[in-house]
């Protein structure tokens, strides 16, 4: 009997998790998740799957995340008709999340269809709606930590705390060859693996005695100082009365789930323990919000839960609910912190905040998360002094902070203990959901660490490998790239393009009189001549 497993996301790229795994008739998905970054690989997203979802069994999804979950809509959408398993706290999480990414995707389509519109474009459709998520909802199927389940016969799974946000987990799958006289091939999945420093999770737990792991490695090569909750509220504090002491707002963009809760719980805290001036703090995103009702209904199985529960209560929390009293914080002319999604940067309600305090001398953005390449929160990161948001130019003149205090990814030195808990792996380890610097950070660690270089691999989207030998075997595409790998997890022709619109603004903007700037535009008109010709 054969077993293969094709690599149709994270791959080179931090986003987009899915594996395909085929075991004789039976096909299963670990994981389907939605691409984010450049416009090129968010571009997957509308295409079709590199699979019939008609002809998949079953889901085993690791956690909720958008970049792990998002596209799930778009299967049952299109005939995927077989349960989706995951935890309990997962399925409340994508009762709101899924709703929210239709909505979202609706709402953007129809500013995009109006724009080409105007243009003379084509009109696009939405990858679903809203209600084709809450359609989705009926496939989940809640599976317990530490209990065995056989989705399919002979093959056996089961979930292991990842310590990464709530209900998350590493899928054990264990599928039985005893037809090839082999006993079973024990495949571990790790998910997203949370850092020794998460507030609501215990530190994450696996197996050992593996054939394959198959680990992500976001983290890889970037070492953290060791912190403790006390030392992370003293450094955010550092952080927080430094951007309110210019006068001015501090901007945090931050995941919906989990990384809003823990900065909420830790600025109320912070605010009672008089380490932060007493300001308003807005929680702007109605996704955040009801995540947050989510987490107080599943408190007791958090640590610090009770906590938690109190902080939310506070009346330093204003939580912003409709788009009318998002707009409205821009009358509010004190010193406050808005708290807004997305973490990226690349979508919600943290854009129009964007719009509003980039150009601000006294304002602050702080970033609190992994910014992956393409995303403006990347963009922002790497120093840009102007930035196109939904066609308009901001030029950047708050303050541009950064920190990873609040990553819910463990660090490389996590990653490699976390493997080396794992013992001998017997087959190999595959290396996914990371850049390039991480990957290669990583593979390097654990080669050194293992001493076997070969047995580590870097597979690329699309990549399909057989596991049945004692090495995986990669085999010819079953079908055609969807990207080249050298467009996977890149700057794209979009990011150029924004950037050469700007470049070009500064140049007229700092050109000494119209004489200077039709110099300039008749040298670029010249370039554009002679590509022509050619």
């Amino acid at each position: 009997m054969r077993v293969s497993m094709a690599v149709h996301g994270a791959a080179h790229t931090v986003t987009g998790s899915c594996y395909l795994l085929q075991v004789g008739d039976i096909k299963f998905l670990v994981d389907c998740g939605m691409f984010q970054g450049t416009k090129t690989l968010k571009e997957l997203n509308y295409g079709a799957f590199p699979f019939d979802p008609h002809t998949i069994n079953f889901v085993l999804l690791t956690h909720a995340h958008i970049d792990h979950s998002g596209l799930l809509p778009k299967l049952v959408k299109q005939g995927f008709d077989g349960p989706i398993h995951a935890t309990q706290g997962t399925i409340d999480l994508l009762s709101c999340m899924l709703p929210d990414s239709g909505h979202i995707q609706e709402v953007e389509v129809e500013q995009l269809n109006r724009r080409n519109a105007h243009r003379g474009r084509a009109t696009v459709t939405p990858i679903y709606t809203a209600r084709d998520a809450e359609a989705s909802l009926k496939n989940f199927k809640s599976v317990l930590y530490d209990n065995w389940f056989e989705p399919a016969r002979g093959i056996r799974a089961r979930y292991w705390n990842a310590g990464h946000i709530l209900g998350s987990a590493s899928i054990e799958v264990e599928i039985d060859m005893s037809g090839e006289k082999k006993g079973s091939l024990r495949l571990l999945f790790s998910g997203d693996v949370g850092s020794s420093a998460q507030m609501f999770h215990a530190a994450p737990d696996s197996p050992d005695n593996l054939d394959y792991v198959i680990c992500e490695a976001t983290y890889g090569g970037r070492v953290r100082a060791p912190l403790t909750p006390e030392m992370r509220r003293e450094a955010l504090s550092e952080e927080v009365c430094a951007a309110l002491k210019k006068g001015g707002t501090l901007v945090m963009p931050a995941f919906a789930v989990e990384r809003t809760q823990e900065l909420v719980a830790d600025l109320v805290e912070m605010i009672s323990a008089k380490q932060i001036p007493d300001v308003p703090i807005f929680l702007d995103s109605p996704l955040a919000i009801r995540a947050t009702e989510v987490f107080i209904d599943h408190a007791d199985d958090l640590e610090n839960g009770d906590d938690f529960r109190s902080a939310m209560l506070t009346t330093q929390l204003k939580m912003t609910v409709t788009a009318d009293e998002s707009m409205a914080i821009e009358q509010f002319s004190g010193n406050h912190i808005i708290v807004a999604a997305s973490g990226m940067c690349d979508a919600g309600r943290i854009r129009h905040h964007l719009k509003n305090h980039l150009w601000r001398e006294n304002s602050t953005i702080l970033l609190t998360g992994f910014q992956a390449q393409g995303t403006l929160g990347r963009i922002l990161a790497d120093g840009a002094r102007s930035v196109r948001i939904q066609g308009e130019e901001i030029k950047v003149q708050a303050r541009i902070r950064q920190t990873d205090m609040y990553s819910g990814h463990a660090d490389g030195p996590a990653l490699l203990k976390w493997l080396a808990n794992r013992g001998e792996v017997k087959r190999a380890t595959f290396l996914v959901h990371a850049e390039e610097e991480g990957l290669a950070a990583l593979h390097t660690e654990l080669a050194a660490f293992r001493g076997n270089d070969e047995r580590i691999i870097e597979p690329k989207l699309d990549d399909v490998f057989d596991l049945t030998a004692d090495m995986p075997v990669l085999r010819e595409q079953s079908v055609s790239r969807r990207l080249q790998p050298d467009n996977v997890g890149k700057f794209d022709w979009h990011n150029d393009l924004s950037k050469l619109w700007l470049d070009i603004a500064e140049e007229l903007e700092k050109a000494a009189d119209n004489k200077a700037r039709n110099v300039v535009i008749r040298r670029l008109r010249r370039a554009l001549e002679n590509t022509s010709d050619k």
